[in-house]
């Protein structure tokens, strides 16, 4: 794979050399030559240019999407400066917003996803993330901090996916990649209708062996969107996807396991089997279907209201037990908003509600060699979730804007375990908890701002945490509730070539809910006491070179730095006072950099490199995973044939110089097996062909 990998690269300039004379223009103006501070984004309603939100926001569009393999969304994400995603083997993703990563073994906790105009985190907590393919996503916006004055419950912070374009045009299009450890991939995709009915299906296969043994990996992922402007006041947007994931978990390593083999899955110990000879996997499969309703009374008012119904079905032999969830649920969201410009200021205020509903049963089995054997437990849980909110925001003449809003919030777990009759009915009921914002934004001038904001945010314990293999729901286990202040600086400078986007948090968090892991890799909860994350967070980028008809057309540099500074305030447990100690699972600094070249006849380079300190794993801060460099690559050259054909070949090498790391550590787990080795060097390369219809 490597030789014909090396012919590739070889190839890729000479071809593009020969594709100049069929271009008819340049790419100058899609979105990867955009500064940041011409895009808007959608985060709190506002629908405003970066610099003038008052929050830290994180983008990633299409220009970040694909200046890496084309398999997940993970590399994209981790440019972004306090956020980390981790992949503890092939599928396996977990998503770590400022440290929130301490409750989660693995998938995704105290943050709020929403896909489209609907929520993909279920009202369980779980948001199965990684059941969606690469090209399912054309932007996400990530709020960092507190987000639940509009999105809920999310201490953490907010993820927003769209999936359509901002320029629709029909035509289809096929993407091809192929790489080390089995890696392959097929995406098609048609687009058809015009301007007023846009409609799009795609459907992706990728398959991989994986890096370690037993981390095998196959996603299939089928949608369908539609968006139809009904008439000058309404528009419509359906969209549906279905996922079929299976991937194999190889389970962590101790210290001497990881030293000797860093490939090997989890072997046996004494009469513990081990990840291969239980099988221990993922099957998970997923429908969604939603509509939404997009209408406007007036010129001042909208609303805008979506409803959804899923159905998850969920298999995990693991090396103790075989579980099975089965996990309908459906849900809703309204906003109203008005809009008026006054003499002195302009208004804008949002209100309005959503609520989900789950009818979920999880069924445990004995694991027999990765085949169900006896039934263990058998439970059925209702659990449901409601806010309202509201939030005003006022821009006020002279560079003043600012947004206040909150949110309250309730939600319920009902819980019957009905293999233990007589089955009764346990609940536990949240209730009460409001999540005020104030934010206020000041532009010294032309796309530069500061900003400060206050936020209060909760996060309830989700089904799984709650649940305990005694057949009670945790009946202490309380909600995280905690208070951010942030303080930011955003704009251009140099006369736009400069963008700069920094902030400062200081961040308290009380109940902190921390994962536990026992020695059969089963995860129990428990509340930590408080905490105090601080932080700073620094995005740059400076435009090197903007030359539309020169060779090299353009140049772009940036840089994104994260510092974290997370302690335990006061944690004991039992006899044991972890308080002082670092907060495991969060590399105190973090480095991202990249290069961007592009030229205007068609080959492209980007270069990225990493750097992570090291990462506590345990309460007691007594075991390490070590910092690591990492650097990649992608060269391609992107052309143009005509009006209609736009061709994209391309390779590239992750983990260069072949580093030894763990990636997504097990936190506080038992006898030491902490440790997830991340792939070694390996090379990727793909195609992509795009035709226009008219």
């Amino acid at each position: 794979m490597q030789r014909h990998l090396h012919y590739l690269v070889l190839f890729l300039f000479p071809v593009s050399l020969w594709g100049q004379s069929l271009q008819t223009g340049t790419n100058s103006d899609t979105p990867a030559t955009q500064t940041l501070q011409q895009v808007l984004v959608k985060s709190y309603e506002q629908n405003r240019r970066i610099s003038d939100v008052g929050a830290a926001i994180g983008l990633v569009g299409q220009a970040q999407l694909n200046r890496f393999s084309n398999t997940n969304i993970l590399p994209a994400v981790n440019t972004i400066a306090g956020v980390r995603m981790e992949e503890r083997s092939p599928g396996s993703y977990r998503l770590n917003i400022r440290g929130s990563s301490l409750r989660s073994q693995f998938g995704v906790r105290d943050v709020k996803v929403y896909f489209n105009e609907i929520p993909l985190t279920d009202p369980g907590g779980n948001t199965y993330l990684n059941g969606l393919g690469f090209y399912n996503f054309q932007t996400l916006e990530i709020i960092k901090g507190p987000a639940g004055s509009l999105y809920g419950a999310a201490i953490g912070g907010a993820m927003l996916i769209r999936t359509m374009p901002q320029h629709f045009q029909p035509g289809a299009g096929v993407d091809y990649l192929a790489g080390s450890y089995g890696l392959q991939g097929i995406t098609g995709s048609v687009n058809f209708g015009d301007i007023n009915h846009q409609n799009n299906f795609t459907y992706t296969h990728q398959a991989a062996d994986g890096y370690r043994v037993q981390t095998n990996m196959r996603r299939d992922v089928a949608s369908f969107e539609s968006i139809v402007k009904a008439s000058d006041k309404q528009i419509l947007h359906a969209y549906m996807y279905y996922s079929d994931l299976y991937y194999q978990t190889p389970g962590a390593l101790n210290i001497k396991e990881y030293t000797a083999n860093p490939r090997q899955a989890r072997p046996p110990v004494g009469p513990v089997p081990g990840a291969v000879q239980n099988h221990a996997a993922i099957y998970q499969k997923t429908f969604t279907v939603g509509l939404s309703n997009e209408y406007h009374f007036s010129p001042d008012w909208l609303n805008t209201t979506s409803v959804y119904g899923a159905y998850t079905d969920f298999r995990n032999p693991t090396i103790r037990t075989y579980e099975v969830r089965k996990e309908p649920h459906f849900g809703g969201r309204t906003v109203f908003q008005f809009k008026h410009a006054y003499s002195w200021a302009d208004l804008q205020v949002n209100a309005g509600a959503e609520g989900q509903k789950g009818f979920f049963n999880t069924r445990d089995f004995k694991n027999n060699n990765g085949a169900q054997d006896s039934l263990q437990t058998d439970d059925d849980i209702n659990n449901w979730q409601y806010m309202v909110f509201g939030q005003v925001d006022l821009r006020v003449h002279h560079g003043w804007i600012v947004t206040a809003g909150a949110s309250f919030n309730k939600s319920s777990v009902q819980f019957s375990r009905v293999s233990s009759p007589p089955a009764v009915m346990q609940s536990r009921t949240f209730e009460n908890k409001i999540a005020p914002r104030l934010s206020v934004l000041k532009k010294l001038g032309a796309g530069i701002s500061v900003y400060g904001s206050v936020a209060k945010g909760f996060s309830p314990p989700t089904v799984s945490e709650l649940l305990k293999s005694s057949g009670k729901l945790g009946p202490d286990l309380q909600p995280e509730d905690g208070v951010d202040y942030e303080l930011g600086l955003k704009g251009n400078f140099l006369h736009d070539r400069l963008f700069v986007d920094l902030n400062v948090f200081f961040f308290n968090l009380t109940n902190t809910i921390v994962q536990r892991i026992d020695s059969f890799n089963v995860s129990y909860y428990i509340n930590a006491g408080s905490t105090r994350q601080n932080g700073f967070e620094a995005f740059v980028s400076y435009q090197l070179i903007d030359r539309p008809h020169s060779f090299i057309s353009n140049s772009k540099a940036w840089l994104n730095y994260t510092f974290d500074d997370f302690h335990y305030d006061n944690f004991k447990q039992v006899n044991t006072n972890y308080s002082g100690n670092k907060l495991p699972g969060v590399a105190p600094q973090v480095i991202v950099a990249g290069l961007d070249i592009q030229s205007r006849f068609g080959p492209y380079v980007n270069i990225t490199y990493t750097y992570s300190d090291r990462i506590a794993l345990n309460d007691a801060n007594s075991a390490y995973a070590e910092s690591y460099n990492t650097w990649g690559a992608r060269i391609g050259t992107a052309m143009a044939f005509g009006r209609k054909m736009k061709f994209d070949i391309y390779a590239g090498v992750d983990n260069l110089f072949d580093t030894k790391y763990s990636l997504g550590n097990d936190i506080n787990a038992a006898v030491g097996r902490y440790f997830n080795a991340a792939p070694g060097v390996n090379y990727f390369a793909g195609v992509s062909l795009k035709g226009l219809f008219h």
